[in-house]
């Protein structure tokens, strides 16, 4: 969830965003409602950082208006439980698990056959594979694990070694963007919300039900905004003015509600300047990566520097096809060479 993070949003949103992420967290707690979800299942980073006290409660009230639903949560490296950590002595609502060793634990519900496992991060990184023999005590028919990390530094995981626990489903956290390991078997849900402009792609939740042996689970789209980069190509003639409307007619597509990242990619004219501030009136843009080339004008610039190594240098490539390395190079080194002069 990383309640708490106020991520990025264009000028005109990132003062809201942190607010948004609460706000769609209580709408999955809706939906859990609306649905009598037997289990919400949390995989680590409920925050972004340490919670403060006040905003435990505040989710614990959320959570407590759950009349059907029981909650199974852990901490991630994201909201570790320090050792003044208010997730040790807060009192949760009654419908609330929360999995606060550092060792495999397991809470079950006999009313649905079920058992939920996890352990919490008590420190930001932790390289050992603690997953690897992380094997269900056979406590219930159906067994789950509630898991959080995948890279080096964030409890390794393999999914041959998942796959060979036994687990009827794997739950995992860490990675932001959704992810099947293995179909309908390890799953990594993504964060609820984007909470970094690269944080690109849908976001949302998984919705499972288990029948039997059998686990079938699908992906529900759920953010209130998507981050989105998109590049929009450009040639040496367009003007300034032009270039915006390619934008503002992008971004009207793709849906003004979302936060972009810009990049500027073919050529333009070499004087031509475009900035973040030209476009923010277009959408929520965090950002302008602008990749062109200039457009050059050779000849010109050649019979400008006859005789001296720049128009040498214009006259040995100024025949390369286009897209070719010496084409690349011809702009590449004409750049090189002005900068050099000007300077």
């Amino acid at each position: 969830m990383h309640l708490g993070a106020c991520p990025d949003a264009g000028r005109a949103y990132t003062k809201n965003r942190g607010e948004e992420i609460w706000n769609t967290f209580e709408r999955v707690l809706q939906v859990c409602e609306a649905e009598q979800t037997d289990l919400l299942l949390i995989a680590g980073d409920l925050f972004h950082r340490q919670p403060l006290l006040r905003e435990l409660k505040e989710v614990d009230y959320l959570f407590s208006r759950l009349t059907y639903t029981k909650v199974v949560l852990i901490a991630g490296n994201h909201d570790y439980l320090k050792t003044d950590s208010y997730y040790r002595k807060y009192k949760w609502a009654s419908q609330v698990y929360f999995l606060l060793d550092d060792a495999l634990d397991y809470v079950e519900f006999p009313e649905i056959e079920t058992s939920v496992y996890g352990l919490s991060y008590t420190k930001k990184e932790i390289t050992e594979p603690l997953y690897d023999n992380a094997f269900p005590q056979k406590k219930q028919p159906i067994e789950i694990l509630l898991a959080h990390g995948g890279d080096e530094k964030h409890i390794p995981i393999s999914k041959s070694r998942l796959m060979e626990l036994g687990y009827h489903y794997v739950a995992l956290g860490h990675i932001h963007r959704m992810k099947e390991v293995e179909r309908n078997k390890i799953v990594y849900a993504g964060s609820l919300e984007p909470t970094d402009k690269n944080d690109i792609g849908p976001h949302g939740y998984f919705i499972g039900q288990i029948s039997g042996e059998k686990m079938e689970v699908h992906f529900v789209p759920f953010a209130s905004r998507t981050y989105i980069h998109k590049e929009i190509s450009v040639s040496e003639t367009m003007t300034k003015r032009e270039i915006k409307d390619l934008v503002a007619e992008a971004i009207r597509g793709d849906g003004v509600e979302n936060c972009y990242k810009i990049i500027l990619t073919g050529f333009c004219d070499e004087d031509m300047q475009l900035e973040l501030e030209d476009l923010d009136e277009y959408g929520n843009i965090m950002e302008v990566q602008n990749m062109t080339k200039p457009a050059y004008r050779f000849e010109k610039l050649q019979k400008e520097n006859a005789g001296n190594l720049l128009g040498k240098y214009i006259e040995s490539l100024r025949d390369a096809e286009k897209d070719s390395v010496e084409y690349i190079a011809l702009f590449e080194g004409v750049g090189a060479l002005l900068d050099s002069k000007r300077g």
